[in-house]
């Protein structure tokens, strides 16, 4: 009977998570897709629609960034569960209230509010099933999460195909409110209730950073994600600039593009976290899925005159091969000891995702002195090997033992 309710209390767990992560990539991507219909709904000129956009997508950078580190700090030092809720609830309200933007101004405030919300969820519902689950299973846990919440993408795309630019925010607002109510059953992770007995540090996110071999290992557990939003944010999202310069006949839409990549993504998913169960490794399911996306970042780059069908079917293409996502959260939170591992879980991702930042700063940099495709080549290739230099120094941590704690310094 212990064991039955055990696993139903882990069942609800994994449900939560996912639909959480359903939401957080729903609005994530909802953003993108009705943008500039909202900014010209609310008196912005076609003229100032793309800088005002960016700024937007700054701001909820930036909220993404603060975010990534408020939580994962909080998840150590206040626990997993409260942080999950707590980030569900602020990107809901942030939605509902977006519904509401008369005013540029008030749009860039709700989008970092959102973007503090969006940054909490993965991470903390990454970590609880990490920590409650069995070392030889909680791969399969963690697929679920990031497989169900990937969908998320696809519905984002309809919905704001379909609907009213405000309407599609307060979907998303009211589906995070509903979540809110499953709050009951849920149960804490047991080996952050355990560490309560220790006197350890919580949280503390200078201990990254004051240990060689603790900053190398973060360092390391970032960079090997970040051709995923090369291909996503570059490759995908200006796609119709490369088409252009590839000499594509058909205009391209990349926001279709986005869409069948992350169809691509929950695929690439499913995949790559059943293989890494299958064949007990992460490490070695990572550099695959690495190969898999450069072989595809070469294909489009040295392409010539794709039809629009051709782009599409690439971007599913794309997207399996840097559906590693879930692999890589996985593996990011098994590096690290419980006082840390939330701060860690949830930081990463984050950092991946502003690393576009700088990315496109490169991008740009290059395509002024070897033009678009060249820059994407350089760019490509860089973000890949840099990612196999990190992948390299990483362990592979399939099957660890999670219940410790990290201490010390040696700086």
């Amino acid at each position: 009977m212990e064991s039955t309710n055990s696993s139903r209390k882990i069942t609800l767990l994994i449900v939560v998570a996912a639909l959480g992560y359903f939401v957080d990539i729903y609005d994530l991507l909802l953003f993108l897709i009705i943008k500039d219909r909202s900014l010209a709904s609310i008196g912005v000129s076609a003229a100032d629609m793309t800088n005002v956009g960016l700024r937007l997508m700054s701001w909820q950078m930036a909220g993404m960034l603060v975010g990534g580190i408020l939580w994962g700090v909080l998840g150590d030092k206040k626990g997993r569960l409260s942080v999950l809720f707590g980030s569900i609830m602020m990107y809901s309200l942030a939605n509902i209230a977006n519904g509401f933007v008369q005013d540029v101004p008030t749009y860039a405030v709700l989008r970092f509010i959102a973007g503090v919300g969006l940054a909490g969820e993965l991470g903390a519902g990454i970590t609880l099933i990490s920590e409650s689950m069995s070392k030889e299973k909680r791969g399969y846990g963690t697929m679920i999460v990031a497989v169900v919440g990937l969908t998320g993408a696809i519905v984002a795309y309809y919905v704001g195909a379909n609907f009213d630019w405000r309407t599609t925010f307060f979907i998303g607002g009211v589906m995070g409110v509903l979540l809110l109510g499953l709050r009951v059953g849920v149960f804490e992770s047991g080996m952050f209730t355990n560490m309560q007995k220790y006197h350890v540090r919580k949280g503390n996110f200078s201990m990254l950073f004051t240990d060689s071999t603790r900053f190398k290992k973060y360092l390391n557990s970032i960079l090997i994600a970040v051709p995923v939003w090369f291909v996503v944010g570059i490759l995908i999202g200006i796609a119709p600039a490369f088409g252009e310069a590839l000499g594509m006949k058909e205009t391209i839409d990349s926001g279709r593009g986005v869409m069948f990549t992350y169809v691509g993504i929950t695929l690439g998913d499913l995949i790559s976290g059943s293989l890494s169960q299958i064949f007990r490794t992460r490490k070695k399911v990572i550099f695959v899925f690495l190969t898999l996306t450069y072989a595809g970042i070469l294909f489009f780059l040295l392409s010539d005159g794709l039809s629009a069908d051709e782009f599409y079917a690439l971007c599913i293409y794309l997207g399996i091969a840097t559906g590693y996502w879930v692999v890589f959260v996985t593996m990011a939170s098994e590096q690290f000891g419980t006082n840390l591992r939330s701060t860690v879980t949830t930081t990463v991702p984050n950092f991946v995702r502003g690393s576009l930042v700088l990315v496109t700063c490169l991008f740009d940099y290059f395509r002024q002195e070897y033009g678009i495709v060249n820059s994407g080549l350089i760019l490509g290739s860089l973000t890949v090997f840099v990612a196999y230099i990190a992948l390299w120094q990483l362990k592979d941590t399939f099957g660890k033992d999670l219940d410790y704690v990290e201490v010390g310094s040696n700086m």
